[in-house]
């Protein structure tokens, strides 16, 4: 075999690893994603009050949340295969768990659970996809993430006609998922493993690494206005995804199924626009592609709470596309910002957007309890102005580093970055 069939051979084997870690991450997001489309069923059934509520969304994500970037900076270190399907068995138990829940700490312990998988996956998953990238990384970043987002968009519908018709048991339904993600994930490890050990053997890291990196004070302020957008995208997306339901059934008179589809939009939009934007941010840069991702959100998630039933869906379908082409392009962007340490920057980024979502639906909760769910929906249609911030970026990293100034900023660059 000749060096060229050789190279297309580990780009195809890479290809296949990217897709298995895709399909992983929608069968794990369409299971975390469930969890708030059901929120009527354990209020009903439980008689749940909103902060109860909000708790169970927090739970979930603040686990997630913490061990995310504890994951990711161990693997950063010590890459370890074995991870990708162990995540998935915690979700295994998770979701039995929350089948047979009976009392409000039962799905707490649960929310626990589920949390754990996920955050295990993802730090190792978005490796995978970064060392599997044959085009462009914001383009494998884009395939990793439209697999969590189609997972997103898909849950309400599995819940509105195959979960609500059989009630809280109907959640068992998301265990074959999980079983199947932990046969897709051995599969992934097992590439993984063997291209780890190619690596080895020719003593090179498996993770590319810059040994002068920016200076921390540029680094740091950078990824504050990260965090800034991340806390509007995903504080808004908790309202939506928690507790739009509850407002699109009281302003429109109409059922939890109908509410559901409504949110189907806004997630099967998010997954387009997840495909779309690493691409188009690979050609037109990533700063412009963040910005608009979050600010061009702003007019439709304003006129949202004052729309008929159909311009809620059509509004909706906007919000998604744009809002959520950016996180990837969030993502490969601080990769870029710290070299070598792709584990960390995925858990971190991953984990501030679980935790900053948690918290979201604890605080707008217990907001809701205080007010109403239309005040809360309302007030949650002026997060995504805080997208101006990312105005504040600078130029890409990858521009940044190429320009004579860079060399003030990180000393003298690597003759391949000039």
């Amino acid at each position: 075999m000749n060096a060229k069939d050789t190279l297309n051979k580990t780009a195809s084997a890479g290809m296949l690893a990217l897709t298995g870690v895709s399909l992983a991450h929608l069968l794990n997001d369409a299971m975390q994603s469930a969890i708030p489309a059901v929120f009527p069923i354990f209020q009903q059934s439980m008689q749940l009050s909103f902060a109860q509520i909000g708790w169970i969304a927090f739970a979930l994500n603040i686990t997630a949340s913490v061990l995310q970037p504890l994951v990711g900076y161990y693997t950063d270190k010590r890459p370890t295969p074995l991870l990708l399907p162990a995540g998935m068995v915690f979700s295994l138990l998770g979701m039995i768990g929350f089948a047979y829940s009976a009392n409000w700490w039962m799905l707490i312990a649960s929310a626990l659970l589920l949390g754990i998988g996920s955050s295990v996956l993802h730090p190792e998953s978005s490796r995978v996809a970064h060392i599997a990238s044959a085009k462009g990384r914001g383009l494998a970043q884009s395939i990793f993430q439209v697999g969590g987002n189609t997972g997103q968009a898909l849950a309400p519908l599995i819940v509105a006609w195959l979960v609500v018709p059989q009630g809280q048991r109907g959640l068992l339904l998301f265990s074959f998922a999980a079983v199947l993600g932990i046969v897709l994930q051995g599969v992934v490890s097992g590439w993984y493993r063997r291209h780890l050990g190619a690596q080895a053997s020719k003593k090179r890291s498996a993770l590319p690494a810059d040994p002068k990196p920016l200076k921390k004070g540029y680094v740091s302020f950078v990824i504050g206005l990260l965090i800034v957008l991340l806390f509007s995208k995903f504080v808004y997306m908790a309202g939506m995804t928690g507790y739009y339901a509850f407002y699109y059934m009281d302003r429109y008179g109409l059922s939890l199924e109908k509410a559901q589809l409504c949110l189907f939009v806004l997630q099967a939009a998010g997954m387009l626009g997840t495909l779309f934007g690493g691409p188009l941010a690979d050609r037109f840069g990533r700063k412009r592609i963040i910005w608009f991702s979050i600010l061009g959100t702003a007019p439709f998630s304003l006129l949202l709470p004052y729309a008929t039933p159909f311009w809620a869906a059509v509004l909706c379908f906007m919000i998604g596309a744009i809002l959520m082409s950016g996180f990837t392009v969030i993502i490969v962007y601080a990769q870029e910002l710290l070299p070598g340490k792709v584990g960390t920057v995925a858990g971190l980024f991953f984990g501030l957007a679980f935790g900053l979502g948690g918290l979201g639906s604890v605080v707008l909760g217990s907001l809701i309890d205080k007010t109403s769910v239309s005040f809360v929906i309302q007030l949650c249609a002026f997060l995504p102005l805080l997208g101006a911030a990312a105005l504040l970026l600078p130029k890409d990293v990858s521009a940044v580093r190429q320009t004579p100034e860079a060399e003030t900023v990180s000393g003298r660059l690597p003759a391949e970055s000039r």
